[in-house]
């Protein structure tokens, strides 16, 4: 792959999110393409390159489904736990824009990972939860789902299906050249009940409406998805311009967002005993303390 084909510092059509939805066809959607910011949070750690791509899926995924949230403040985490594979814990998070992503994994099994091998082979045996924080409300909603099929987007179509009962359909491609990396990834549902000020719509799989938009969604090409020249917007109309009308917004721009700093650990160790304070300490008197979102090493006085 060439590296006109990855994106570069200036470039203005990565690390964003569109919305859209095709009113005529009671379907909505996001479109997200990552650079910058992904080399970023890939940079943290030494990850091999199969398992790069899992991550960068993983927080394709999550800029998608973070961006659906309205709430000002609300949180959306992306966590899979697992065992008897290459990968035993992967965590990713979406707030007002910002992501960040971690990933542990057993370094020996990881090399000998195909780049598009199944779950089941990637993590062995586990499961995805995806939470919604809402912080306005103070409410908290989780889905969890098995870790199965082919892809993390699959996982998530069968998380709609299963706890939101939306029909969803998910693309996500990722490419890289060395320590470069770019994803894109496309989400197109059906209406939930009654927005857009429809009459209550029962969503089904069947639907007429839903069974063509599924069709247009799912030709998408993963190279369309991590194109730098085709932008988003022409992304969306290349789908559906057979359509009468086409909705989009710009959503804001996507950054790198890790909130390890003294304050934040100040907070949760003071939730501690003393006595267990104590033991936290270094000769220095301070507490150390390892972020793994973006490895720094913090040193906290409690």
């Amino acid at each position: 792959m060439s590296d006109d084909l990855l994106p570069r510092e200036d470039d203005t059509g990565f690390d964003r999110v569109l919305a859209f939805t095709v009113p005529s066809r009671h379907a909505r959607g996001r479109v997200v393409r990552l650079g910058p910011v992904l080399e970023t949070v890939l940079s943290a750690h030494s990850y091999p390159k199969a398992v790069k791509h899992v991550l960068a899926e993983a927080l394709v995924l999550t800029a998608l489904m973070g961006s659906l949230l309205k709430e000002e403040g609300a949180q959306l985490t992306f966590q899979a736990q697992a065992e008897g594979g290459a990968v035993d814990l992967l965590v990713c998070d979406y707030r007002g824009g910002e992501l960040r992503g971690y990933l542990r994994h057993d370094p020996v099994l990881a090399e000998k990972l195909e780049e598009d091998c199944s779950l089941e082979t990637i993590f062995g045996k586990g499961y995805l939860a995806i939470t919604f924080d809402l912080d306005v409300s103070n409410e908290r909603y989780q889905g969890v789902v098995p870790l199965e099929g082919a892809s993390l987007a699959e996982a998530c179509q069968s998380y709609f299906a299963q706890s939101e009962q939306v029909p969803t359909v998910i693309r996500i491609a990722v490419r890289s050249n060395g320590p470069r990396c770019v994803a894109g990834g496309l989400l197109v549902q059906h209406f939930p009940d009654g927005e857009e000020g429809k009459e209550r719509l029962h969503v089904k799989e069947q639907h007429p409406d839903w069974e063509h938009v599924s069709i247009m969604a799912g030709s998408v090409q993963a190279g369309e998805l991590v194109d730098p020249v085709l932008n988003l917007e022409q992304l969306v109309w290349r789908l559906f311009h057979e359509e009468d009308v086409i909705r989009v917004e710009p959503l804001a721009p996507l950054t790198r967002g890790c909130r390890c700093s003294v304050e934040y650990y100040q907070n949760i160790l003071g939730r501690f005993p003393e006595t267990e304070r104590a033991d936290m300490r270094d000769e220095t008197g301070m507490v150390p303390v390892d972020c793994a979102f973006c490895s720094k090493i913090l040193h906290v006085p409690v």
